[in-house]
């Protein structure tokens, strides 16, 4: 099979890829806030397999880096939220309009946002980890967008924390995504190719984050979490108008 992307897509998709992974390196979510609405201009293969794919790669890197801030009770929490949200997402895809799911999990990450702005604590509770593992993995099979959730619940933690846990949480997540989307026929070798076009920015991403996170880190994190996750919400629900 030949390679479907000329030099120009790539250089895109580098670029898309870098700024997510920026952004991810730096909250601990974002790189489908980013690539999702760039990179279907480029080809809608892109969306939800090869960015999943890339964004295991990122998770990986991320959950390295901070491995010593793991919450590792929050991960034992939110793998069976995401296991469940998973499979719930692959198999409403079959049976439920894509935009009727944005809508309403859009909607929710917003009000959950106001919610946290007005100063109700998501604590990472074992109950609310889980809920919120549920919902990031519906989310993150729907639409590759399955952070917010996740993030609200870890918003007032270190960021070394925030970064770390969600990176192992979404490691394991991706894989149980990537395994829905193969069991429903929506991941096969065209998704590989268009995956291995954003490997490349995603390391970069990866690279110039450790800097980013540092800046984060000096009493920012929270309100770059919030803000990240408010324009999560926006976007899954704007998106269904354009």
């Amino acid at each position: 099979m030949a390679f479907p992307y000329d030099l120009l897509s790539v250089l895109l998709a580098f670029g898309i890829s870098v700024s997510g992974a920026v952004l991810q390196g730096s909250v601990g979510f974002g790189l489908g806030l980013i690539g999702v609405p760039l990179l279907v201009l480029i080809d809608p293969v892109f969306v939800p397999g090869p960015l999943l794919l890339g964004a295991f790669l990122l998770n990986l890197l991320i959950s390295s880096r901070e491995k010593k801030a793991i919450d590792f009770k929050g991960v034992k929490w939110a793998i069976p939220g995401r296991v469940f949200g998973a499979t719930l997402g692959a198999l409403m895809l079959n049976l439920v309009p894509k935009d009727h799911l944005s809508l309403l999990f859009g909607a929710m990450v917003l009000l959950a946002v106001g919610i946290a702005f007005a100063g109700l604590d998501f604590s990472p509770t074992s109950r609310n980890v889980l809920v919120a593992g549920t919902l990031s993995g519906f989310m993150g099979t729907t639409s590759a967008i399955g952070g917010a959730p996740m993030a609200l619940v870890f918003q007032k933690q270190k960021g070394s924390r925030i970064r770390g846990t969600l990176s192992m949480i979404f490691t394991i997540g991706t894989i149980i995504s990537m395994a829905s989307l193969l069991v429903i026929g929506r991941f096969g070798i065209r998704e590989v190719q268009a995956a291995s076009v954003l490997f490349p920015g995603i390391i970069v991403g990866f690279i110039l984050s450790r800097h980013t996170a540092r800046i984060l880190d000096r009493g920012f994190i929270r309100a770059a979490v919030l803000i990240t996750a408010a324009l999560s919400g926006m976007f899954v629900i704007l998106k269904n108008f354009f």
